[in-house]
């Protein structure tokens, strides 16, 4: 006979089945050799054999079963009234937990015992992960229609240890700006040495102008930004904003801003400002301003046209377009980033100009006379 540690043995046992057939085994050997060499054999007490025993011979085989463990009388169980009152309350609010149902509505039983009435008729909500979430949240935008929603926004560059030597020797742009199209990822980038109202409004001019220029519908398209000063501009007497609002409104297109502090709202556009500087920022080493152009250039063709994205069902922006419009032309993921520096002021119409925000110089560059050592990198 094999040597059993009856208690180790009996605590790594999941299935009652198990347990049932262990202690059967137990009573079996005590039965043919005696309780104590059962004992021994089974590594537990005599005590222990005798109990299972006693129960095998008044009940039989249904007294080798565990007992339930809760007390046949329990004085301070909540009574029925009150547990249906919990339940009431709980299905009128569902959004309140157990300590609020029990500090708004006066209950009298404590927190825990409403905690596991709820639990019991299985009134508590699962609170989803914030990465599933996310995926919920995936999966509502990608039943969006294409061209609903433009998310835009700025990027520092100066804060990028591989690339900012380069800026200030280059006189590379300290600035990215950066839109994207919610539903296929698709992104246009422009860069400036200056984060400025006219830059903004420069840059979503030359995008809507594309847009419109290759078929896409402007009216039903929205421009969503943060409060930045480079997109709110400032109110008129009217009551109506400037700059970026007015540009867009050009071409009949909405803007919204989110709420401050609201990031999360800018997650599409986020995540690109993530992935550009670990594939390209933190890699690229720049000749001057043109390879820098040429390079990003490179990088953003291949973003739209050929890279594929994960959350996206493994499809790079212009797959996902061609799916939804396979009317439309390839033209429409080409636009190469903006070099705004290069752009110049003519391009800003005199109403735009008029519209600047509190501390926002209409052209820096161009209002302060430099002198020929002077340089804004």
């Amino acid at each position: 006979m094999g040597f059993y540690k009856y208690y180790i043995v009996l605590n790594a046992m999941k299935s009652k089945a198990d347990k049932f057939n262990l202690r059967l085994k137990m009573v079996q050997y005590a039965i043919t050799a005696g309780v104590k060499p059962a004992a021994r054999a089974f590594a537990t007490t005599p005590k222990t054999v005798r109990k299972w025993l006693t129960r095998y011979k008044q009940e039989k085989l249904a007294g080798l079963n565990e007992l339930p463990r809760i007390p046949l009388n329990c004085p301070h169980k909540t009574s029925a009234v009150m547990e249906k009152q919990v339940v009431n309350l709980r299905k009128l609010y569902p959004f309140k937990g157990a300590k609020r149902l029990k500090r708004e509505h006066n209950l009298p039983c404590s927190h825990q015992a409403i905690g596991r009435i709820l639990k019991e008729h299985a009134l508590v909500r699962k609170i989803r992960k914030k990465h599933k979430r996310k995926k919920d949240l995936a999966k509502i935008k990608a039943k969006w229609p294409l061209f609903s929603q433009i998310t835009t926004d700025t990027k520092d560059l100066k804060d990028i240890p591989h690339y900012w030597p380069q800026m200030k020797s280059l006189g590379l742009p300290k600035y990215q700006f950066t839109a994207r199209e919610v539903r296929s990822g698709l992104q246009f980038l422009g860069y400036a040495k200056e984060k400025t109202a006219v830059n903004s409004c420069t840059f979503v001019r030359i995008i809507c102008q594309h847009l419109k220029n290759c078929g896409v519908d402007m009216c039903k398209l929205r421009f969503q930004t943060d409060n930045g000063s480079e997109f709110i501009g400032c109110f008129r007497d009217d009551k109506t904003r400037d700059g970026f609002e007015k540009t867009v409104g050009g071409f009949g297109s909405d803007h919204k801003r989110i709420p401050s502090g609201a990031w999360s709202y800018n997650s599409d556009v986020e995540t690109v400002h993530s992935t550009i500087e670990l594939e390209f920022f933190d890699l690229e080493n720049f000749e001057n301003v043109r390879d820098f152009h040429q390079r990003t250039a490179s990088y953003q063709a291949y973003y739209n046209i050929v890279r594929e994205n994960s959350n996206k069902g493994f499809k790079s922006p212009w797959q996902i377009i061609k799916e939804i419009e396979p009317q439309m032309d390839i033209e429409l993921v080409r636009l190469p980033p903006i070099m705004l520096d290069w752009v110049g002021p003519d391009y800003i119409t005199r109403d735009e100009l008029d519209l600047r925000g509190y501390d926002v110089p209409w052209f820096p560059s161009i209002i302060i006379n430099f002198d020929a050592n002077y340089s804004l990198s």
